[in-house]
């Protein structure tokens, strides 16, 4: 059983982006949840596919372990009744991290999250992990084939058939670009992502039902149209700051600085490794 239609959707508008009063839900640095306006916009994107017949909609969500985007997930989830499978692989990017600074955040374990989102399913382990020393955009792209390689021999044999179906991605803006770019196999495409703006892709004709890379096309990219205020605060790769052909670094966390910078990378047992490696 193929996975015949895959969805890609950013998370809602932020609350620190309008006041520096704000406290994260999860103690978390740098891990703001929802404005009002963000919590519209998900009951927006619920209501759009609600109106879609059965066998359209989705039938899992995966969600990065962020709290704005679970928030985004969640009403989806709860309208569905469907899971949200938290997976660290389609996390947030940060650019590389200051010498010296620490290390960037990581959100804690998916138990955690369930105590705020009971629609959380505990049974999915995250297949990778990125680096809390940050990465560059070349090693954001890299992270994400590697989890698309990870990924489809993962959910066939982790998922029910009737999970696999159609899968909603909940991510961020340059996760969601990168993700664009390796389900539909080109690294130069060029988008700019709003708030819970919504791609849909459909598997190309010719594509082998064993592939996720280069294997999709776009029915609709990054669209905003499901939202009543329209697509809002868009960003693309061509909004980083750079100096000297280089992504300006980033400060890590304070106390940091001793923390240990793991786990990293694929997180699969020895059988899946070897399913892995002969893709």
């Amino acid at each position: 059983m193929v996975v015949e239609k895959v969805y890609i959707a950013r998370h809602g508008f932020r609350l620190n982006w309008v006041s520096s009063a704000w406290k994260s839900p999860t103690g978390l640095p740098r891990d703001p949840p929802l404005t009002a306006y963000g919590e519209t916009q998900a009951e927006e994107l619920c209501q759009y596919f609600l109106s879609f017949p059965e066998n359209e909609r989705p039938t899992a969500i995966f969600s990065s372990p962020y709290y704005r985007c679970l928030q985004t997930s969640r009403p989806l989830a709860k309208a569905l009744g469907i899971p949200i499978y938290v997976e660290h692989g389609i996390a947030e990017w940060y650019s590389p991290v200051e010498p010296g600074t620490g290390l960037h955040p990581r959100p804690g374990p998916t138990d955690s999250l369930q105590d705020f989102f009971p629609e959380v399913d505990t049974s999915w382990n995250t297949l990778y992990y990125p680096s809390r020393k940050g990465e560059t955009v070349d090693e954001l792209h890299v992270r994400i084939d590697a989890f698309m390689r990870a990924f489809k021999p993962a959910v066939h044999q982790r998922l029910p058939l009737e999970r696999r179906r159609r899968l909603l991605f909940v991510t961020h803006a340059a996760t969601t670009i990168a993700l664009v770019r390796s389900f539909v196999g080109n690294q130069d495409l060029h988008m700019k992502v709003g708030c819970c703006s919504l791609t849909e892709l459909e598997r190309k004709e010719t594509a082998s039902p064993d592939k996720l890379i280069g294997a999709w096309h776009p029915v609709s990219l990054v669209s905003g149209d499901h939202l009543k205020g329209g697509t809002s605060r868009e960003w693309g790769f061509e909004d980083i700051e750079v100096e000297k052909g280089r992504v300006v670094e980033d400060p890590g966390v304070p106390g940091s600085e001793h923390e240990q910078d793991e786990p990293i990378g694929l997180q699969l047992p020895v059988e899946e490794l070897q399913i892995v490696s002969n893709l």
